[in-house]
């Protein structure tokens, strides 16, 4: 019997409930924090519970700046300003609130806070350099139930220049706690929730695939994915419904606790297709789907029917590959990338990128340049047929 081996990190603390949101300011109060910076997007600043929370950090003795200046894919620059405003504030606490633009940049503005190193020395294929300041503790509020990033050590930061989205990694960018809480997701539009929902599948999906020896996050995927087929459909088309909002948004947490295992091609592909087209992540990661599940299958078709089974689909590996693709049409997202802004002349500089992009290796399948550029021109011709073999 084969000795297997390996690392493990399930360490988040979360407050998980409806209302719970109410019970920020005295933790944060707890961790000794007297200046925090509110880090968010100008709409989430707008939602009926950004005012009530303000004057809770201030009734605890906690003073308050907002930073509303994050993009829907976070800029280096985005980080800059935050860093800027991180320092007029004198800050001693980062509070992220929002989507996961605004929960990645507000990690990283903590981050680049805490360092004069440029932010692309933390590179997640490099190894993380020392800190020049301690960094201060980040509390994270998600208002979407799709990146997970409230839970994880990493951020993904576009760089401007280079046009391409960078991976940026960092053991103490995880939050110190998290909230949970749907009534902060009531409001949300159908499409939004339908594609992070997508990208909390994707997570799941591709941390569950990867070959490497790491039952916790298994066993966590599976459930989350669970969660996923019972919920989302709901959680769409019942927007107020607190009870799947709330499942979703524990299922978005999963999917990144999961995987710290590993991503794989649907991420890979994603992220340069966000760069150059600004496409949402979690809609591109719906989009691709199927095509990447098609061609992983000869290393997947086992775990994936074991999966299918735990979710009460039959049908095998082509029942839960139909039922990705169900699942997209009753959610109203488009089979192929061209309604992402993909074109055939963009294949090759897209694979290209891909093909260097942190999570290929890990793909369960070993693709190449050549491979990925086969998955994108089927994805771009809606054609599924062929891509196992």
């Amino acid at each position: 019997m084969t000795i297997l081996q390996g690392t493990w990190r399930f360490p988040t603390e979360v407050l998980a409930g409806p209302g719970r949101i109410g019970e920020l300011a005295a933790r944060a109060r707890d961790l000794g924090a007297r200046r925090a910076l509110l880090v968010s997007d100008a709409q989430v600043a707008k939602l009926p519970f950004f005012a009530p929370l303000e004057a809770g950090f201030a009734a605890a003795g906690i003073a308050t700046a907002r930073f509303t200046g994050t993009h829907p894919d976070p800029l280096a620059s985005d980080v800059a300003a935050g860093v800027a405003a991180f320092r007029a504030h004198e800050a001693d606490l980062v509070v992220a609130i929002g989507g996961g633009s605004a929960l990645d940049c507000g990690k990283t503005i903590a981050l680049a806070a805490a360092t004069d190193r440029p932010l692309w020395d933390f590179e997640i294929t490099l190894a993380a350099p020392a800190l020049d300041r301690p960094m201060v503790p980040i509390l994270a509020v998600p208002t979407t139930a799709g990146t997970g990033s409230e839970v994880g050590r990493a951020s993904v930061i576009t760089d401007e220049e280079a046009a391409r989205k960078v991976i940026l990694l960092h053991p103490q960018m995880l939050p110190r706690l998290v909230v949970l809480d749907p009534e902060l997701t009531i409001g949300l539009p159908a499409t939004l929730t339908a594609w992070t929902g997508m990208d909390a599948l994707a997570h799941n999906l591709e941390a569950y695939c990867i070959d490497a020896w790491h039952p916790m996050a298994d066993g966590v995927a599976v459930e989350g994915m669970r969660l996923i087929h019972g919920s989302l459909v709901t959680a769409t088309t019942d927007g107020r419904n607190l009870a799947a909002r709330g499942t979703m948004l524990a299922a978005a947490s999963m999917g990144a606790t999961a995987f710290q295992k590993g991503l794989g091609a649907i991420h890979s592909l994603s992220h340069p297709i966000g760069a150059h087209c600004h496409a949402h992540h979690g809609l591109t990661n719906a989009v691709l789907m199927p095509y990447v599940l098609e061609f992983n299958r000869p290393a997947i078709e086992p775990k994936i029917v074991q999966v299918a089974r735990c979710l009460g689909i039959g049908g095998g590996f082509e029942g839960f590959r139909d039922w990705v693709i169900d699942l997209r049409k009753a959610l109203g997202i488009p089979h192929t990338v061209e309604a992402l802004g993909v074109t055939a002349p963009m294949l090759d500089q897209l694979s290209e990128e891909a093909f260097r992009d942190p999570n290929t290796p890990d793909n369960p399948r070993p693709a190449d340049t050549a491979a990925l550029r086969r998955i994108l021109a089927a994805a771009l011709e809606g054609q599924l047929d062929g891509l196992s073999r």
